[in-house]
């Protein structure tokens, strides 16, 4: 017969056991022959909060090597900014692409 002291020890085993930490996305920007970029610099200032300076860095990471990671969030987080940012790209008649993948 099991005990009252086993039940719980056994369902707060299942409950640590179920708690996990959510996952990590990262948000990449691809690179593009149309796109300028002082538009994506804005962008990364305006929607994933870089200072100026971590902008221009990314853009130049971004135009030289094809792609970057430009930010790391939940997946809610991470989607949403995703977005954001294609939204704003084609209200401006940019074809930026906008990966979201786990980290």
């Amino acid at each position: 017969m099991t005990t009252a002291i086993e039940l719980e020890d056994k369902i707060e085993e299942k409950i640590k056991s179920k708690i996990e930490e959510p996952g990590r996305f990262n948000v990449i920007f691809v690179n593009d022959n149309l796109t300028p970029m002082e538009f994506v610099s804005e962008v990364l200032v305006l929607i994933f909060r870089h200072t100026e300076e971590t902008a221009r860095d990314l853009t130049m990471v971004i135009h030289e090597k094809g792609s970057a990671i430009v930010g790391n969030y939940t997946f809610e987080v991470a989607e949403q900014k995703g977005v954001e940012t294609t939204k704003l790209a084609r209200e401006n008649s940019f074809p930026l692409q906008v990966l979201v993948e786990k980290e």
